[in-house]
């Protein structure tokens, strides 16, 4: 059972430990349109690396494009951002954890504990006046250890292939509903999962406001009321494994404890003609 009991933390924690030696402010932004690098450039939070989705928190030439990184891939990338095994990160977007939430898989895959996610992310830190910068941090050498940990935060096909119909287990599509009804198709086939049921992701955050995470109360009140119960084995999954690494993420802090991420997610399961999909 991974702890998320202290993953969230505020922009007045972070304003006052900016400074700590130990520390390691990570900017998660990324767009599928640009390099995003170019918003880390044109403004930061003071301290903060670049975290390349696609290069440090994916395997890049896997035939599934954002299958988790492999140990010595992501041990490597650590390092290179200055991250060792007892640095403590706070991660970082523009989208409410969206990205950083896939930075939270990777760590917690990897058994590294000490990891946060800046609740609101810089869309708070810019709303209440905290300082941005363009000046990138020279990283200190770091030694990283990447070892599984977590097992049980990621899933594959056939173990979602296993799932469908199994009763005490729900698979959770949290893609735009155009994605789900396949009008959308962002793969060979579109569609849904068999059984699977629909739960936008960013309906678990203050999204029109400081795009927080809402109440865990809120959260966990959302997906009983769709049917989901803090008993269920939960498998989440989207088109690359970052929005269900978020959801995935909300409903531990809701008290859920048995969640799981499709790794693969649809650009695997729809790119696929040995497994099954629904249409609606």
């Amino acid at each position: 059972m991974v702890d998320v009991g202290n993953v969230l933390v505020e922009t007045d924690w972070l304003a006052a430990h900016l400074d700590d030696r130990d520390l390691r402010v990570a900017d998660c932004r990324f767009s599928f349109d640009y390099d995003a690098s170019r918003d880390y450039h044109a403004g930061h939070i003071p301290g903060a690396v670049y975290v390349r989705l696609q290069q440090d928190l994916a395997t890049p030439n896997g035939p599934v494009h954002f299958a988790l990184p492999p140990p010595e891939q992501f041990a490597a990338s650590m390092e290179r951002l200055g991250i060792g095994d007892r640095t403590v990160v706070v991660a970082y977007d523009d989208q409410g954890g969206h990205f950083a939430s896939r930075f939270w898989l990777c760590m917690a895959f990897y058994g590294h504990g000490s990891f946060r996610i800046l609740n609101g992310g810089l869309t708070k830190w810019v709303a209440e006046g905290r300082p941005v910068v363009t000046a990138a941090p020279q990283p200190r050498s770091a030694t990283f250890t990447a070892a599984v940990a977590a097992p049980e935060l990621r899933m594959t096909a056939e173990q979602v292939m296993s799932a469908i119909g199994t009763p005490g287990t729900t698979i959770v599509d949290v893609r735009r509903d155009t994605e789900f009804r396949g009008e959308e198709v962002r793969a060979k086939r579109g569609g849904h999962i068999p059984s699977a049921i629909h739960a936008l992701w960013q309906e678990n955050l203050n999204w029109e406001g400081d795009r927080t995470f809402k109440s865990a109360e809120t959260i966990s009140d959302r997906y009983k009321r769709l049917g989901v119960g803090p008993d269920q084995k939960i498998i989440t999954y989207c088109q690359g494994g970052v929005r269900a690494s978020h959801s995935a993420l909300a409903l531990l802090l809701a008290g859920y404890r048995n969640v799981s991420v499709y790794d693969g997610s649809w650009d695997d399961w729809g790119n696929r003609d040995d497994v099954p999909i629904e249409r609606s």
